[in-house]
């Protein structure tokens, strides 16, 4: 008997073994495994008779978040104007210490505040490092308190206080600090007279801020800047005023558009860094604003300074949109950030055809880009594209009137335009975009009514109008789609009505008998293939 409880028990003791070797795989699997994330706690339930939770105090969130800050902006717009009006009087060293002994004192007065209420000490800390800046901005800038001569020096000055500022800020992980930091920053330096050298230490604190958007993707920060620098220019603009005499026109536009495109590509490539990392409102917020900076304060200055070249102005936003979207498409961007670089490039080509173009010749520009612009959305499969070509062809449908002849040719071009785009969204999508197929329609209802207006006599114009009507039924039965049917409808509505209240009584008889039997035929006609179709599907 030994000998068979010996083997069972070796038996007992393999199977164990074989039972531990599978636990400790199992083990090492669940421990090298990814964790799922932790459930989300869940809302706890509200008795029966337990009041709901308060909302968000209003008064206390003013009171907390809104005064604070305009209580430090008050407070270093002050001691700014405290330095330009009275700094000069004292000596040399006087003024630099006195200056920075002020933004000392006030950052480490926010540092102590920071230490039982955090937010409220960081936004105090925050006007320190600005007031700073503004000192070392003022011992060149600001005549009165001029102690640097070397401009050189004063910029290198700035880039380091302004590096300083986001590696304090950066290390704080804090967006309040650099917001404070750069906001006022760049709004003190608008205090004294805005130079050439006022919109370079723009520049450098914009690019600190721009290190915040690409590093931290704070959206807060850059945007506020991106504001500020654009406003900056504004002033300088408006304060430089007319040119001195015997200055050449060329190097005051050369200047201005030297910083505008400096802004420009600084938060282009800014967010196009990294694009995915951004919300869609954060990145299309940037890029309008960007772009609407660029092409109005540029155009301001072209008009005013170079006329004839505002024309290629336009043209070269329009290509640095295009590579915009080029790039945003590279990066991975989100499609609306994609769309939206290249419907504002065809917007700025169509703003600036007007400043080159007229009467035909503007027709015919906008119906080619409008075209042009529609099938280009449809194969990069681009809604707002094809958004801006029907609105174009609109355009073009109204300034249509302008020209004093050859009216005729540029509505049969607006009428093959509008079906052509309508056609490519039907064929790139199930689903094209919504408004786009009726309003398709619609215009080339509009196109093919005044076509044959121009074509026919005046007294016939009603019965211009039923051919029309008749044309967009025949090419609604033809392509299958029943918004040309329903342009028809409405375009016949009108034909009937002014054959109602218009000819019945104003046409001699022979063109009044005409009128009536085409009519009555083209609407018996039309009615008969509705009752065919009907009668098929039956």
């Amino acid at each position: 008997m030994a000998e068979p409880d010996t083997r069972d028990l070796a038996e007992v003791v393999r199977r164990l073994e074989e039972t531990v070797s599978r636990l400790e795989s199992r083990i090492a699997h669940l421990e090298t495994a990814p964790r799922p994330p932790p459930p989300s706690p869940a809302l706890p339930s509200t008795a029966p008779g337990t009041p709901p939770p308060e909302p968000r105090d209003l008064e206390a969130h003013l009171g907390t978040y809104w005064l604070s800050r305009a209580g430090i902006v008050a407070l270093i717009l002050g001691f700014a104007f405290l330095i330009i009006y009275h700094f000069g009087d004292l000596g040399v060293l006087a003024r630099v210490g006195a200056g920075y002994l002020l933004s000392a004192g006030l950052a480490a007065l926010g540092l102590w505040l920071s230490k039982r209420h955090e937010l409220f000490g960081r936004i105090v800390f925050g006007g320190g490092l600005a007031l700073a800046y503004f000192v070392t901005y003022a011992l060149h800038f600001v005549p009165a308190v001029r102690v640097i001569d070397s401009e050189l020096l004063a910029l290198v000055l700035l880039a380091l206080n302004t590096v300083a500022i986001v590696v304090i800020a950066h290390r704080m992980q804090s967006e309040t600090v650099a917001g404070i930091a750069l906001f006022l920053g760049l709004h003190t330096g608008m205090l004294s007279d805005i130079t050439l050298f006022t919109l370079m230490s723009t520049s450098l604190l914009a690019a600190g801020a721009l290190f915040f958007l690409v590093k931290n993707r704070w959206v807060i920060v850059p945007l506020s800047s991106l504001v500020a620098v654009y406003s900056t220019h504004v002033v300088w603009a408006m304060r430089t005023g007319a040119i001195a005499p015997g200055e050449p026109a060329g190097e005051r536009l050369a200047l201005s558009l030297a910083f505008l495109g400096l802004y420009y590509v600084l938060f282009s490539v800014a967010l196009l860094a990294y694009p995915h990392e951004l919300s869609r409102r954060a990145g299309l917020a940037f890029a309008l604003l960007n772009w609407v900076g660029l092409l109005t304060l540029g155009a301001v200055e072209v008009e005013r300074w170079d006329t004839p070249h505002l024309f290629s102005f336009f043209v070269a936003v329009a290509l640095a949109q295009g590579v915009g979207g080029a790039v945003a498409r590279r990066r991975g961007a989100s499609t609306a950030l994609f769309q939206a670089y290249l419907a504002t490039g065809v917007l700025t080509l169509a703003l600036g055809v007007p400043t080159e173009y007229e009467d035909a010749a503007l027709v015919r520009t906008w119906t080619v880009v409008g075209l042009a612009t529609g099938l280009a959305g449809r194969g990069l499969g681009a809604g707002a594209l094809q958004a801006v070509a029907v609105g174009l062809l609109y355009l073009a449908l109204g300034a249509s009137w302008l020209p004093s002849s050859g009216r005729a040719l540029l509505d049969a071009g607006l009428l093959v335009s509008f079906i052509l785009v309508e056609r490519a969204a039907v064929a790139h999508a199930a689903r094209p975009p919504r408004l786009l197929q009726p309003l398709c329609a619609l215009g080339a209802g509009l196109a093919g009514v005044w076509l044959l207006g121009e074509v026919m006599p005046g007294e016939l114009t009603t019965l211009a109008w039923g051919v029309a009507a008749s044309g967009l039924f025949v090419l609604g039965f033809t392509v299958r789609e029943r918004w040309y049917r329903f342009a028809g409808l409405g375009v016949l509505a009108l034909t009937l009505g002014r054959l109602m209240f218009v000819d019945l009584s104003g046409l001699p008889p022979d063109q009044r008998i005409l009128t009536f039997l085409m009519l009555g035929v083209m609407l018996l006609a039309v009615s008969y293939i509705y009752t065919r179709v009907r009668g098929q599907r039956g």
